[in-house]
């Protein structure tokens, strides 16, 4: 399946940043407080997530709700919409790289307990759960911003889907701001940039992804439209 690529103008994350360790050595230089994960840390966790799959044998199912949705970087075998059930989409993680600066820090999304999140569950193949989930885990906990888990997921119809991983917030971290005004969220996204591009790119690729998909959430949907209208504000 050919992976998005990233629009112009902004340098994205890519599959060859996760296989040779670029996004980790990126992290390491401009942000030296910040934590990382050992290897050996990232496979315990993967190997716990597995040891508690739901499923065997057709590969496994990750739920997608922000940049996965438009830039997996690993090979998905299928896709379907589908809502998490007990979790909802927030602008809850501070960045300082990658879509933020130390002095201006982005926002990205996580996962936080209660209500629901529509977005995408992607199955990997069951031969390529080894390495795909290997690089899954390098891009999605190279640091301790998220807890993974397995989430109840239901289709389109409201039906039992079974359960995908989910990356949820870790609010035990100091990267976690989840109770910041929504007006700084607004600010944050509107001017936030790194090096793999702005907050603002990152908001609207994951609104119109699922917008594509006819998927609608209706918070995403007013976080769009107050960003869009402070970009205009900010260049008049």
């Amino acid at each position: 399946m050919t992976q998005p690529t990233s629009p112009p103008g902004e340098a994205g994350l890519t599959r060859d940043m996760l296989l040779d360790g670029t996004l980790r050595a990126n992290l390491a230089k401009l942000m030296p407080d910040v934590r990382l994960t050992t290897d050996e840390e990232r496979a315990a966790s993967l190997r716990e997530i597995l040891d508690g799959r739901p499923d065997h044998g057709n590969g496994v199912w990750v739920f997608a709700y922000g940049s996965l949705i438009w830039n997996p970087a690993i090979h998905i075998a299928e896709q379907r919409i589908a809502t998490a059930v007990g979790w909802h989409r927030s602008f809850c993680l501070s960045v300082k790289m990658g879509r933020g600066t130390p002095e201006n820090p982005g926002l990205m999304l996580g996962l936080r307990p209660g209500g629901t999140c529509p977005g995408v569950a992607l199955r990997v193949a069951e031969h390529d759960i080894a390495l795909e989930l290997d690089l899954l885990w390098r891009r999605e906990m190279v640091a301790d911003g998220y807890i993974p888990r397995w989430v109840p997921l239901v289709d389109e119809a409201g039906a039992p889907a079974g359960a995908g991983i989910a990356f949820t917030i870790n609010p035990a971290q100091p990267t976690f701001c989840g109770d910041i005004a929504e007006e700084e969220v607004v600010q944050r996204l509107a001017t936030a940039r790194g090096r793999l591009g702005t907050g603002a790119e990152y908001l609207f690729r994951t609104h119109d992804g699922l917008a594509a998909l006819g998927v609608n959430d209706p918070s995403l949907d007013r976080v769009a439209a107050l960003v869009r209208a402070r970009m205009v504000a900010l260049a008049g």
